[in-house]
């Protein structure tokens, strides 16, 4: 029994070491195969994709740096700068290598000043871009801020200072609209920029050309963005610049046919009342005053706009973005008279001499068509009707002239088509007709052109809705002879590198075809209406010789025995106030159209201002309580772009 336990328990050590032999062979092999595929990844990384991981350790060491261009200065016809650039430092964050953005904004705001503003108006830029890589959550730091900055950066990562430059509109809100302003880039920017191609030229750029000139000639102010190789370590920190760089290139600097110190005077002269005002150069179209009030500070959207500002413009019933020059669409009132009267000597309805008997009244069809003045003018020839603005000769002359005629007479003077000025947003007007009528509504009895409808437009009523830029344009039509010229504002292109400059010439659009006795017939006639007519209060004592025509459009109805009383409408649904004018009267230099919203009778609102404009662009006679300019003023400190 014992002898058979132990012979059990012996163990079969041929047998385990075999086994043993076994794994300790299976292990070597796996060992050998492992180290075989190690060295066979080592020689595929190191030997055949060695250029493909050298490329991409070099870009984790070199990084690639937009140089972003000078931006091109904006100035006006006497080389006063409008549009300019200064230096300075910017603090901005990279939100996609900020893990906290509260956190981290809080924690900088313990170094430097981070008001409620420049926080509410990175949230804002935050929601509207997208895959930004930074954005700014301070501008304008001052060298001590950025000192501090710079001692503790380390703390901060994806937070870093810059310096840039800013665009800065000396002039502040006078010209506003003419100028434009600078925004950040946003998608649809972003969009128009990739399918132009352009979108490699505006790498590292944050800002665009939004309005006005700005906007018009963005890829002539814009320059063009250079590049350079820079080291950097692993947090990031620029270490030294690596050749070869390739500078930036500054825009152009662009020439306005503005006058900027006519445009300050023709705001001035506006005040607090809302209107726009354009005035022109007959003999080219050149844009001498383009104003619209109220208007806005381009300063205040350089940072990106305080979302409370932003919502005060938006949110104003007076509408400070609109620009009422170009988009702004009004009845023309008795302005429309001396093409009316032009019009009936052109096609053989009237001669100078033709008379009425002007009772007060125009009666057609059963209804009653009153003249603004009760009792009327008595006997009324065509230099009268225009001199004391007889509505009930205008009445008559629509009659027999017929609306196809008129419409037909009056888009020879542009109205009712854009001017094709170099501002975006321009509207058409609408000039009455048949045919925009059949167009413009739906219903069979709104498209019926009723002859009653015809007696309106003699006027300036009814339908007839135009823009001022529309109403300058035939002014200086008129007073040039008939030569229509495409209103402009660019005169001249200088690059600052070559010195070259690129001279734009006046573009004539169309020749009215008149006979010179009507024109100067009509030119004599709005003559006296500063003379001796509507506009004398306004010209009383005027050393110069001017034409000109007031006009009152009606915004509300009346009733056929009803009497306007202006004390009992509100302010916002009163009469505009208009007033065309050219000077001097033999050899015209200035045309100009005014329009006052809600200003009342023309003589009494409009037609001041284009006294006070004409004084100081003829005699340089500056308004009461405007000081005379600085000498240092006209000097535009343009070494900003050199």
């Amino acid at each position: 029994m014992p002898s058979m336990m132990g012979t059990a328990e012996l163990r079969n050590h041929q047998r385990e070491l075999y086994q043993f032999q076994l794994r300790i062979g299976i292990a070597g092999i796996a060992v050998v195969v492992a180290f075989c595929l190690l060295a066979a990844r080592f020689f595929y990384l190191q030997v055949v994709q060695h250029d493909v991981y050298q490329a991409k350790a070099e870009d984790n060491r070199i990084s690639i740096v937009p140089l972003l261009p000078n931006r091109g200065l904006i100035v006006d016809r006497n080389g006063l700068v409008v549009a300019r650039n200064y230096s300075g430092y910017t603090l901005g964050i990279f939100p996609r290598k900020v893990a906290s953005m509260e956190r981290t904004i809080d924690e900088l705001a313990e170094l430097i000043e981070i008001t409620p503003r420049d926080r509410a108006r990175f949230k804002k830029l935050l929601a509207e871009t997208r895959n930004a890589e930074s954005m700014a959550i301070r501008t304008r730091l001052s060298d001590e801020e950025a000192a501090k900055f710079a001692a503790n950066r380390y703390r901060f990562e994806g937070v870093e200072i810059k310096a840039r430059l800013f665009r800065q509109y000396p002039y502040g809100d006078v010209g506003s609209h003419v100028i434009g302003y600078l925004g950040r880039i946003d998608q649809a920017d972003q969009a128009r920029l990739e399918e132009e191609e352009l979108d490699a030229n505006y790498r590292g750029t944050d800002f665009i050309g939004k309005s006005g000139v700005e906007a018009s000639y963005e890829q002539e102010l814009h320059g063009t963005t250079g590049f350079e190789r820079v080291e950097i370590d692993a947090a990031g920190r620029e270490i030294r610049t690596l050749p070869p760089r390739t500078p930036s290139q500054p825009g152009n600097n662009v020439t306005l046919t503005l006058d900027m110190r006519l445009q300050q005077v023709a705001e001035k002269a506006f005040g607090e009342r809302r209107g726009a005002l354009v005035a022109i150069e007959p003999a080219s179209g050149d844009v001498l005053a383009l104003v619209s009030k109220p208007g806005f500070d381009p300063n205040e959207f350089v940072d990106g706009i305080d979302p409370l500002y932003w919502g005060e413009l938006n949110n104003s019933p007076d509408r400070p973005l609109n620009n009422r020059a170009i988009a702004g669409l009004y009845p023309p009132g008795s302005t429309f008279k001396p093409y009316m009267a032009l019009a009936a000597l052109e096609l053989g309805k009237r001669r100078p001499s033709s008379t009425i008997h002007d009772p007060g009244y125009f009666d057609f069809g059963g209804r009653r068509f009153r003249d603004s003045r009760p009792g009327g003018n008595g006997v009324v020839d065509l230099y009268k009707s225009i001199v004391m603005s007889s509505d009930t000769y205008y009445y008559m002359v629509a009659n027999d002239l017929g609306i196809d005629a008129i419409a037909g007479f009056m888009k020879r003077f542009g109205f009712g088509a854009r001017s094709g000025i170099d501002l975006a947003g321009e509207a058409a007007g609408v000039l009455p007709s048949p045919e925009w009528k059949l167009k413009r509504f739906k219903r069979p009895e709104q498209q019926k052109w009723y002859a009653g409808e015809t007696i309106s437009i003699g006027i300036g009523q009814g339908y007839n809705a135009y823009t001022p830029i529309q109403l300058a344009v035939a002014m200086a039509t008129l007073a040039s002879g008939g030569t229509m010229y495409k209103p402009r504002l660019l005169a001249q292109v200088d690059n600052p590198r070559t010195a070259e400059r690129r001279t734009l010439e006046p573009e004539i659009t169309q020749r009215v075809t008149l006979r010179p006795e009507h024109i100067e017939f009509v030119k004599r006639a709005m003559a006296g209406v500063n003379k001796e007519g509507t506009g004398a209060r306004a010209f009383a004592g005027a050393p110069y010789t001017s034409g000109g025509k007031t006009g009152t459009a009606q915004l509300v109805g009346i009733k056929q025995n009803e009497k306007y009383d202006e004390s009992k409408v509100t302010e916002r649904l009163r009469d505009h106030s208009l007033f065309i004018a050219f000077a001097p009267l033999d050899s015209p230099r200035i045309a100009l159209a005014v329009v006052v919203e809600n200003g009342g009778f023309g003589a009494r609102a409009a037609a001041p201002i284009a006294r006070t404009v004409l004084d100081y662009f003829l005699l340089g006679k500056l308004p009461q309580g405007m000081p005379q300019p600085a000498p240092e003023d006209d000097d535009a400190e343009q070494a900003e772009n050199d």
